[in-house]
């Protein structure tokens, strides 16, 4: 059965003010207003980088960026964001089908993750992570961002402890949410990072050292 014990009158303004930037922003990411904003401001024409979940973000990367490869496990929903795509005329975009093919706790054996190697270490500037197998995405993206570059794990919240007033946030006490996000927290400990919250979900972005 549903819970809508997180229904207080604080998440309801904020809910009502999330629905409200959707609607007048219609091509916006499905990511934080505030991280939308900051990331419009990080961004270069000259990056390039990868998206694990496809979707109003492709587009509105791609009109920012030099390259994005974006990777989607849902052929439905593939089709609909390639077609968008298409109409756009959008040329600096690989957009990946992917399917689920292992356990989510294996996610690092994963055809979707494994997207990954085909880049060198060092050589993206950023990762959005917002699909399936977060934990592992955000895990080997590190590996392949530059210095300086941005990995940004949407719904954060759920995976890493905070003190967010989102409803679902893992507390302190709780740490992360995994064996894997644990070895993630502990590697972007070092670094600098943003941490957005609209009170619905929470984006983070953590700048490579």
């Amino acid at each position: 059965m549903r819970s809508f014990g997180h229904w207080t009158p604080r998440y309801f303004l904020d809910r009502t003010r999330e629905l409200r930037y959707s609607r007048s922003h219609p091509d916006a990411p499905w990511l934080t207003p505030q991280a939308t904003q900051i990331l419009s401001t990080m961004l270069r024409p000259s990056d390039q980088g990868v998206e694990f979940g496809s979707g109003r973000s492709t587009l509105w990367l791609s009109q920012r960026v030099r390259h994005l490869t974006s990777v989607e496990h849902d052929d439905v929903w593939h089709g609909t964001v390639s077609a968008r795509l298409k109409a756009q005329g959008v040329h600096n975009v690989d957009h990946l089908f992917a399917a689920p093919d292992v356990p989510f706790d294996r996610g690092a054996e994963s055809e979707y993750v494994r997207t990954l190697l085909r880049f060198d270490d060092s050589s993206l500037d950023f990762a959005l992570v917002d699909g399936i197998y977060r934990d592992a995405c955000a895990q080997l993206s590190l590996g392949k961002l530059r210095p300086g570059g941005l990995l940004i794990v949407d719904n954060v919240e759920r995976f890493l402890p905070s003190l967010s007033r989102s409803p679902g946030a893992r507390r302190p006490s709780q740490g992360p949410a995994s064996q894997v996000w644990a070895e993630v927290a502990r590697a972007v400990g070092q670094c600098r990072h943003i941490w957005t919250c609209s009170g619905v979900w929470d984006t983070a972005i953590f700048i490579k050292p």
